[in-house]
């Protein structure tokens, strides 16, 4: 009898091969549980049946165990003398002895191969679909760099080296980015999810503060070494970020060594988010300080820190109050999250008689404007009517997000106070 060849798994299952990023010894770990599973459904029972598996040599053979008795009563597990010598052209058996059949592919019929190919392809499926979560679970919060494969306008599908779709939404966009296809981008994998069990769905971010971080930690090799530490990363995406860096060694500068030569550090991760300015400060654990230093330039005359969870109250000249609060009050909310106190900037009239003082607070026109208008007012840090006048009126309508009806309102109210 001519010698049956064992089943070849790496051409029977030729597409699941090295693409698939398996282990080979997992791969023929589902194999063998794939074909005693089949084996099961087809004879009843896989207690008698071994697959062997050959990792080295991708092979697969199946062996049905048989009993040699005078009499069958199981025939899936019994043979006489007369059924083994027939199969096998063997005379040296005995009644009590025990006969191994080795098994062709063929013996599962048409459709038992067909739902051993369709089992081992939902293996497989399933394996890779772990081994994708804990992949990228494990890279959270890591920087990613990859290209794009498609771009809409509420997402960018982004692919790593093995081809496996990343998803950036327009929400983790830094606002004004316009992506397309084949472009390089950076970003943080911000997280990674199971959806009715498809494929994870892993998110990317370009608006993470942890996203920041991670840049200065590729630009600045004291970060990186640890000789400098980041305490602390807010950011308005697009608008401004302040990062709050730590050295231990007196000897270094952390600002400076941030920023780098003539900006050389910083100028790329400027470029990176689009021009989003980048203010660095030494961190400190003091509040009052940490705040000071964050509405730099402004000068800040003093500070009332009030109760735990009350806002804090910051007071500056005039000349200094549109400095300190910044465009669309960007800098004052920074600061503000950096420290986790709400920040109100209040204007401090001069002590020399100046005619600042001629000046009048806003909540005295609360007959006249209503007072949600007046708390927006005073939410960017115009608490006087002379502090409104001051600015246009499209600075006010989209800082204190008013209607430009309502805006002009306002000023006619006010500008008759001072006619």
């Amino acid at each position: 009898m001519e010698k049956e060849k064992p089943i070849t798994l790496i051409d029977a299952f030729k597409d699941f091969k090295e693409e698939k990023n398996i282990d080979r010894p997992v791969m023929m770990g589902v194999l063998k549980d794939v074909f005693l599973t089949q084996i099961a459904k087809t004879f009843g029972s896989s207690d008698n049946f071994d697959v062997i598996v050959n990792v080295d040599k991708g092979t697969c053979e199946i062996y049905q165990n048989f009993d040699i008795v005078e009499e069958v009563e199981n025939p899936n597990a019994e043979m006489t003398l007369e059924q083994v010598k027939a199969d096998s052209g063997d005379d040296d058996y005995e009644i009590g002895d025990q006969y191994a059949k080795k098994l062709s592919l063929a013996s599962f019929g048409r459709r038992g191969i067909l739902n051993i190919r369709q089992n081992l392809q939902g293996r497989i499926m399933d394996i890779e679909k772990a081994n994708l979560y804990k992949k990228y679970s494990d890279k959270v919060g890591e920087l990613f760099g990859g290209e794009v494969y498609q771009a809409w306008s509420k997402e960018a599908l982004v692919l790593d080296e093995d081809g496996n779709e990343l998803h950036l939404p327009k929400s983790e966009q830094i606002p004004g980015e316009r992506f397309k296809k084949s472009d390089n981008i950076r970003a943080i994998i911000k997280s990674v999810e199971m959806r009715n069990n498809t494929t994870p769905y892993i998110t990317l971010s370009r608006v993470s503060p942890e996203f920041l971080e991670r840049l200065f930690e590729q630009e600045v090799p004291e970060i990186a070494d640890g000789l400098i530490t980041v305490k602390k990363v807010v950011r308005v995406p697009g608008e401004r970020a302040k990062v709050a860096v730590e050295s231990y060694d007196d000897r270094i500068d952390p600002i400076g060594a941030c920023i780098g030569v003539k900006g050389g550090r910083i100028l790329g991760i400027v470029r990176e988010l689009r021009n989003e300015n980048i203010d660095v400060i030494q961190w400190t654990q003091n509040p009052q300080l940490m705040i000071q230093r964050a509405l730099n330039p402004a000068r800040v005359s003093y500070i009332d820190m009030g109760e735990p969870g009350d806002k804090v109250k910051v007071f500056m000249l005039p000349e200094e109050v549109k400095k300190g609060i910044g465009r669309g009050g960007c800098n004052v909310q920074l600061a503000g999250m950096l420290v986790d106190r709400e920040i109100e900037v209040w204007r401090e009239l001069p002590k020399d008689g100046s005619e600042e003082e001629e000046d009048v607070l806003l909540s005295e026109f609360s007959n006249e404007i209503d007072q949600w208008v007046i708390d927006r007012l005073e939410a960017i840090g115009c608490d006087t009517a002379k502090s409104v006048l001051a600015l246009s009126a499209e600075d006010i309508a989209k800082r204190a997000d008013l209607e430009d009806e309502t805006v002009e309102e306002v000023l006619q109210i006010l500008r008759a106070e001072f006619e």
